[in-house]
């Protein structure tokens, strides 16, 4: 086994999205390799409906999925295909745009007026840029939960994980998306597949990632599978880890636990044209779809 080592650790920054929406964003907009598959990752949360009620009205989306996954409140949801629905607390969405989608999504909180979800968007292959809509409903009900004995809960979204495999299927990058509590003090691994390009996001409590050979850190192990593992500071609430290549990740919760996602997927290594919700490959691809924005063409018939 070997120790993924930590390349980053980085706070994810306030923006103002949508209609007046208040999150904080870890990635995206940016560099299109440095997560790729993976293209941008959205918190949003609040106590104030003032910070999220306004939500994100019509916009359109090409060549990417989009993954929301809400924690506390709800998010009203509809589209240009005539979908509509509502995501619960614990429930996840994963909308495949594919060829072209006009939606909204409008954030609601619960009685005490908190809302908290995530948005990830993931990008599409070239040969599926141009795939049909479809969107995967997901309540929070059918997702499985596993507790393993030492007290650690991970909700398997996708992917297959502790013998268990998460219930939203059919996704381009193939990836695996855990929600994972560690109780305070507990020392864990988790297995991550080897060629998968890695990130967690804390979003609750603190904990200390290790890697091996780390130039500053405190030694967590005199050795893992011949590896010295170091481990550097608490990374706490709004965190975004990225690590390097390997099988596994070693994280020492802290005081209060930790919660975070822990998020992989294959790379597509491909070129990016992006614009606002549209992700392509070339800039005529982008020209494309903005031409057909603007001539009402931008929906694909149903085949």
């Amino acid at each position: 086994m070997s120790i993924r080592p930590v390349l980053e650790t980085r706070q994810s920054q306030p923006f103002v999205e949508g209609a007046g929406v208040h999150l904080h964003r870890a990635f995206g907009f940016t560099d299109p390799t440095e997560a790729d598959p993976f293209l941008l990752f959205d918190d949003f949360r609040g106590d104030d409906p003032a910070d999220y009620q306004a939500g994100f009205p019509w916009h359109p989306h090409r060549g990417i999925e989009t993954i929301t996954y809400v924690l506390a409140g709800e998010v009203d949801h509809g589209d240009s295909l005539g979908n509509r629905g509502t995501l619960g607390a614990g429930s996840v969405q994963w909308m495949t745009a594919g060829s072209g989608i006009l939606h909204q999504e409008m954030p609601r909180g619960n009685a005490a007026g908190q809302m908290h979800g995530f948005q990830l968007w993931a990008n599409l292959p070239s040969d599926l840029k141009m795939t049909a809509p479809r969107y995967q409903d997901i309540s929070g009900s059918d997702i499985p939960e596993v507790t393993d004995d030492d007290g650690t809960v991970a909700r398997i979204i996708t992917g297959q994980f502790w013998g268990q495999r998460g219930p939203v299927d059919g996704i381009a990058a193939d990836p695996q998306y855990l929600d994972i509590t560690i109780p305070p003090g507990v020392k864990k691994r988790l297995r991550v597949d080897t060629y998968r390009q890695t990130f967690a996001y804390v979003f609750e409590g603190a904990a200390a990632f290790a890697e091996a050979s780390a130039p500053q850190g405190v030694l967590l192990e005199k050795e893992v599978g011949g590896q010295e593992v170091n481990i550097r500071d608490m990374s706490g609430n709004r965190t975004l880890v990225r690590f390097g290549t390997g099988d596994e990740i070693l994280v020492q919760a802290g005081e209060q636990g930790v919660r975070f996602l822990l998020i992989s997927g294959a790379p597509i290594r491909e070129p990016v044209a992006w614009h606002g919700p549209i992700v392509m490959n070339t800039r005529a691809e982008l020209r494309t779809a903005m031409a057909e924005l603007r001539n009402n063409t931008f929906i694909k018939p149903a085949h």
